[in-house]
């Protein structure tokens, strides 16, 4: 063999181990295939997690401890949990007033979006869309909110670390129902979630209020209610609730104490003549992510100062912009 023939035959080589290389190199990774049945009853199948869309606070908070928030290109505006989220992510409004083109528009490869959303006719046209629509459980019981961790885990396939994050949140509901039965008289606490002119929006059974009172250990001053109400005609000298809950809100919306007196009756109840107004953080207190039991174990050490329960981890912020919007479709 000549040395130009050498020549030809080793850059032949060099080529073709640099093609090979570069076949390898832009392998694509391994697609996800996930089939799920969902919230809904309906069956979905996931196969990209490249582009997520999540709808929901607790969704977006289990999502960023599964670590995924890479993936997730935008939230709704009740995804405020951790704090960075909005500032990171592009939004697609307000949870329960979705548009399918604004949902859409963003290219998403998934959408998880909690059952709560909305409105009906935009899900349904979002699920007949041939983006894969995943509609996540937004029960409240301790049980529920592990299940919810699992199931979301399971679409993004990190049911490994889904299962950590769940019993961590199983271990904690346990240590609360220890807490709860130290607690001798139950207080009466009344969930305002809106006061405007001089009437208050309250909360009865079947509403996240009236499960996180009774985590805390409380009753629920307004449990033959359905729903949120309005308390009206003096109601609330019936009510007689020991504490008033709020969500923490800014401005004219404030459901200060002030405003809670206007409201016709109230001010004759125990808990505005003793001055017990608690204000929380809305999504921490009515999310139902991981953070539920620590939600429940703050508003009992606030319900019961005289259990010495120290604070927990949870991280309550502020979170206005959802609030307001949850007060207005409550109305």
């Amino acid at each position: 063999m000549t040395a130009a023939s050498l020549r030809v035959s080793a850059r032949a080589a060099l080529l073709l181990l640099t093609l090979a290389v570069g076949a390898w190199w832009v392998q694509p990774a391994p697609s996800l295939a996930v089939t799920v049945t969902d919230a809904a009853g309906d069956t979905v199948e996931v196969e990209d997690l490249s582009r997520i869309i999540s709808i929901g606070g607790d969704v977006t908070e289990i999502l960023y401890a599964l670590d995924k928030q890479d993936q997730i290109i935008a939230v709704d505006t009740t995804s405020q949990y951790p704090a960075k989220v909005l500032d990171e992510k592009d939004d697609v409004g307000y949870m329960r007033a979705l548009s399918a083109e604004g949902v859409l528009s963003m290219n998403p490869s998934v959408i998880i979006a909690s059952a709560g959303s909305g409105p009906p006719e935009v899900v349904k046209l979002l699920k007949s869309s041939s983006v894969p629509y995943v509609e996540v459980p937004d029960e409240t019981s301790p049980e529920a909110v592990a299940d919810k961790v699992r199931f979301v885990a399971e679409v993004v396939g990190e049911q490994e670390a889904g299962e950590k994050i769940a019993k961590s949140v199983e271990d904690d509901f346990a240590l609360l129902a220890e807490l709860r039965e130290k607690i001798e008289t139950p207080q009466r606490a009344l969930f305002i979630l809106s006061v405007g002119d001089g009437k208050a929006s309250v909360a009865g059974t079947g509403t996240g209020a009236d499960a996180i009172i009774k985590l805390a250990g409380a009753e629920n001053a307004a449990e033959m209610l359905t729903g949120y109400k309005p308390v009206v005609n003096e109601s609330a000298i019936e009510l007689a609730p020991d504490a008033i809950i709020t969500m923490q809100h800014g401005g004219p919306s404030s459901n200060s104490l002030e405003k809670i007196k206007a409201v016709k009756g109230m001010e004759m109840t125990p808990a505005v003549k003793n001055n017990r107004v608690i204000s929380m953080d809305g999504l921490y207190l009515l999310g139902f992510g991981p953070r539920a039991s620590k939600a429940a174990r703050d508003l009992m050490a606030k319900l019961y100062p005289e259990l010495d329960i120290p604070p927990s981890e949870g991280h309550e912020t502020a979170h206005h912009k959802a609030e307001a919007q949850d007060a207005d479709a409550a109305q």
